[in-house]
């Protein structure tokens, strides 16, 4: 890549520490996706607190598809397969809705 194509990220420190989500709610319309980030906590089941917010364009949505998808399968060629719904591994939904 060269340097006209490469972008410097800058973080903030509010936001460098990250927010843990273990449930991902997904809505879109025509012209956006919109994905909550939430986290459910032990013995509150009914109750999901969203800790972000992201909304895309539809060809943004697909592109972190597909670098999503490309992460997985680095990982999995590091670490092993991931395991889904196992006994050590509750199982959370990844809930995908219709309109946002």
């Amino acid at each position: 890549m060269d340097n006209k194509n490469q972008i410097s990220v800058n973080i903030a420190p509010e936001i460098a520490g990250g927010k843990y989500a273990n449930l991902a709610i997904i809505g879109h319309s025509s012209s956006e996706f919109t994905l909550n980030f939430a986290s459910v906590l032990p013995g509150q089941v009914n109750v999901a607190n969203v800790q972000a917010r992201v909304i895309m364009a539809p060809e943004h949505a697909k592109r972190l598809l597909m670098a999503l998808q490309d992460n997985v399968q680095k990982y999995e060629m590091q670490f092993g397969k991931i395991q889904i719904n196992t006994p050590s591994a509750p199982s959370m939904p990844m809930a995908a809705g219709g309109e946002a």
